[in-house]
């Protein structure tokens, strides 16, 4: 077998041994017909040999399902649907936990397995079916033969009061997906008689923290790691910026009826519109046309200044207090001192999408927010990313200059921004992708380049850094997809071209949906950081043809 790192049972290499049903023959288990696969499913329950693990299986037969919840196109073939419980306990806090994990493994196996990633708070399976949530361009990776395996991360259940419980905090940060992977790659070796002939994660979000956290903690676990948009530094800067940035648009927001500010209407979707037509005239010609989408972001300067009103509010200008909460949530969180406390964000057209202003703003009219920083991110900071728990924080008490230092304890064991060598996983070979929406309002795009120059410096420079991690940023696009932005494409497949062919992905092509708002069908390539998309000068702007990956 292939050295993965992984320690399997006795009994999975005692059958990857005999390769199953066949002696020494590898392709016993590889080549059953439909009946034998079903029964094969069903003995896996009671012959995988997994350590305090209880398992459930179902068969589905070829030509019966399609991903997801697609009604049309094309059916998947047969495969088992593994449903894993592992190391069940009950937590301090009285509930009970357990290491959770789905896994498909099809009849017809192409040798390759797959981790999705998972994200927010975790807590769900997702379904192995589909692909992961930054390579929406993928067909099925289950339908092309992988071996596809997600996992809730030690709990159940999407919210953060499993914080309370301090194994719980260690699942979620990391244990859950080792134990997640070790597991997954040995059912695989039970079922096919053989370990993976290559490996990888692909993940957004969370799920893309996850994958930096595997090419750091784990780093002999997968040949390829795609992380999108990752929560490297979620639990003690991004929150914090969540928190500021809520704090700065609530300071600015009208009083509803019962004399509280009203969050979603600092500011209208019409002034939205006005930023981001301005980031447009300020910075969309860089890269050589005017198309509506900013691809020479390192050029982008922009101050929302030119928009202030010069009287009263109107629907063609911004107040002065609309501009200054711009410029202090784009800044950045700061302590009262001025040091900062997280990165900034990059200036983008994708500030008018609904992606963005759910996050920042959110839509309820009155004042009680519904916007991701005070649902989400503050009950991940109140549960989880504090240390000690505090259940009732009010997101707008936080201290800038003092609360920071409740989240360190915690950051020290999930946050992935510290490691900016990933020596082993670059020895072994690794490979390693970051992509990431200009227009994120949660992790911002700054911090994924950041961390990427920091990477290239101990690497010996951009150049060799490229050889083992590159980074593509997407105009326009807000978390894991959406917006004015080019963001389907099939990340998996240019990352297994990358592993397996040595063909290094100087682009990736990708494309705006049909549906898309603002440019349907449209096609660009996303280029290797810190190259962009350069207009040739002649050509369609909606091809991608037309297009070379230039540097600034």
């Amino acid at each position: 077998m292939k050295n993965t790192g992984i320690v399997f049972p006795t009994s999975a290499l005692a059958l990857a041994a005999l390769a199953g049903c066949g002696g020494g023959d590898d392709n016993a288990r590889l080549e059953l017909d439909a009946k034998a696969a079903e029964a094969v499913c069903a003995e896996m329950v009671t012959q995988s040999g997994l350590p305090a693990t209880t398992l459930t299986t179902r068969y589905v037969p070829a030509g019966t399902r399609r991903p997801g919840t697609l009604t049309t196109g094309d059916f998947l073939g047969g495969h088992c649907v593994v449903t894993g419980s592992r190391d069940a306990r009950t937590g301090v806090d009285g509930k009970p936990y357990a290491i959770g994990f789905e896994l498909s493994l099809p009849d017809r196996w192409n040798g390759r397995f797959l981790y999705l990633g998972g994200g927010g708070n975790d807590g769900t399976l997702r379904d192995t079916s589909l692909s992961s949530t930054i390579s929406n361009g993928t067909p099925s990776p289950l339908g092309q033969g992988y071996a596809v395996v997600s996992a809730d991360a030690g709990h159940q259940g999407t919210s953060a009061s499993f914080g309370a419980d301090p194994q719980a905090r260690i699942d979620h940060a990391y244990n859950a997906h080792d134990k997640t992977a070790q597991s997954a790659k040995a059912l695989i070796a039970w079922r096919y008689g053989k370990a993976p002939n290559y490996s990888y994660f692909s993940g957004c979000s969370g799920g893309g923290r996850q994958g930096m956290m595997f090419s750091q903690r784990f780093p002999s676990y997968f040949d390829g790691i795609t992380a999108g948009a990752p929560a490297m530094r979620v639990s003690s800067g991004a929150t914090v910026a969540a928190m500021w940035n809520n704090r700065k648009f609530t300071d600015i927001a009208p009083l509803g009826s019962d004399g509280k500010p009203v969050l979603s209407q600092a500011f209208s979707n019409g002034d939205l519109n006005l930023v981001a037509d301005a980031v447009l005239a300020a910075c969309d010609a860089g890269d050589g046309v005017v198309d509506g989408m900013v691809q020479n972001t390192r050029a982008c300067r922009f101050d929302p200044a030119v928009l202030q009103c010069a009287g009263a509010k109107a629907d063609s200008c911004l107040s002065a207090a609309q501009v200054g909460a711009l410029k202090d949530v784009f800044g950045g969180p700061k302590t009262s001192a001025g040091q900062p406390l997280y990165v900034t964000q990059p200036w983008d057209a994708g500030i008018r999408n609904a992606g963005w202003r759910a996050w920042t703003l959110g839509s309820s009219t009155t004042s009680t927010p519904n916007s991701a920083y005070n649902t989400l991110m503050l009950d991940a900071l109140r549960n989880e990313f504090f240390t000690p728990p505090d259940p009732s924080f009010d997101a707008l008490a936080f201290n800038f200059d003092t609360d920071p230092a409740r989240m360190q304890a915690f950051s020290e064991v999930y946050d992935t921004y510290r490691d900016d060598r990933l020596s082993a996983f670059k020895a072994r070979k690794g490979k390693l992708m970051f992509i990431h929406g200009m227009s994120d309002p949660i992790f911002s795009a700054d911090e994924v380049v950041e961390y990427y120059e920091r990477l290239a410096a101990n690497n010996g420079g951009i150049a060799a850094t490229q050889d083992f991690a590159r980074t593509y940023l997407v105009p326009g696009m807000t978390h894991c997809s959406g917006g004015p932005a080019t963001d389907t494409y099939d990340s998996l497949q240019a990352m297994v071209d990358w592993v397996e062919k040595g063909v290094a992905p100087d682009s990736i092509a990708a494309r705006a949906s049909a549906s898309n708002a603002y440019f349907p069908n449209r096609t660009r390539p996303l280029c290797a950081y810190p190259k962009f998309a350069k207009y040739k000068g002649a050509g369609s702007i909606e091809d991608a043809a037309s297009f070379s990956c230039e540097a600034s």
